[in-house]
């Protein structure tokens, strides 16, 4: 049985990962402050990971799933009070990629600003490079967006609201732009891969091998909560984030490295489902946006 060390563990990435990894036949540690309530079948280290002294010298693990590091500091600070450890997979993102490059971005362009993320994706580019200053065999995955089951960010779960109060959805301009998606438990699955086969390359874009327009995701999620959908086109309004859970930056990830591992992935409509389900019965883990308020007051 595997020993892994995970940072975080109560919100959507890392509160999926602890509880996938322990159904899996893995021993999990989470890191966090015990705020929350906590995954079945782990063990709670209680502690702010930059306040850790000795707490995890006398521990050893096959691998630590940093999903929670943002900036340099958090890498610097548990790398400092980690004891043995074999494996350390980083969950980067896909925002360190300046948007002037070429598309679709691969691993090998360089990293750099970009005006879209703006200070997040400069430290996430500070975390990587601070853990390959140290740890120069990690693995560093960069995601696109990410969805599925304990999803807290108000993107697919504002379509779901839309679709069972029976609205009408507004698309920015053609709703031709086109979005990534990678499913929570894909990433899981990939992770494992990872741990078992140990590839020679080191970082990796994770995601789905196509992309879909905001068309198709629309009607994608409606169909996911079995909901029939009409769609207005806004044309003239020009921030779409207003009205709408996602930038107006269109970008694609090269995953051709992860494919040679990764063979199968979640259809998009069997995720869609799934992630619907759980927001059915977990309407507070998204917490909501003022969207609606601004389509009521702007486009009624």
């Amino acid at each position: 049985m595997k020993r892994v060390l995970i940072t975080g563990g109560t919100v959507f990435v890392s509160r999926f990962a602890a509880t996938w990894f322990a159904e899996n036949g893995y021993e999990v540690f989470v890191l966090n402050r015990g705020n929350h309530l906590q995954p079945e079948n782990t063990t709670l280290i209680k502690a702010d990971r930059h306040q850790l002294g000795d707490r995890l010298k006398h521990l050893s693990f096959d691998a630590v799933l940093d999903i929670t590091a943002y900036d340099a500091q958090d890498v610097h600070d548990l790398l400092n009070a980690l004891g043995p450890f074999d494996d350390y997979i980083l969950i980067s993102s896909s925002a360190v990629y300046p948007e002037n490059l070429s598309q679709p971005f691969v691993e090998t362009q360089p990293v750099g600003p970009n005006t879209i993320w703006g200070k997040y994706g400069t430290d996430k580019i500070a975390a990587e490079q601070e853990l390959l200053k140290s740890v120069p065999n990690a693995y560093i995955l960069r995601p696109p967006y990410l969805y599925g089951p304990m999803q807290n960010l108000y993107r697919e779960p504002f379509v779901f609201d839309c679709a069972v109060q029976g609205r009408p959805f507004y698309i920015p301009k053609d709703g031709k732009m086109p979005l990534q998606f990678f499913h929570v438990e894909d990433l899981c699955r990939f992770i494992h891969l990872i741990l078992q086969n140990h590839p020679s390359d080191h970082i990796f874009n994770v995601g789905n091998r196509e992309t879909v327009d905001i068309n198709t995701f629309v009607k994608l999620c409606y169909e996911a909560a079995n909901c029939p959908l009409s769609v207005q086109h806004v044309f003239s309004h020009p921030n779409q984030r207003d009205y709408f859970p996602f930038h107006n930056y269109s970008y694609v990830l090269d995953t051709t490295r992860q494919n040679k591992l990764l063979v199968q992935q979640k259809d998009l409509l069997q995720g869609l489902k799934e992630s619907f389900l759980w927001y059915q019965s977990h309407p507070e883990d998204a917490p909501k946006r003022g969207y609606l308020a601004f389509i009521d007051q702007n486009f009624q």
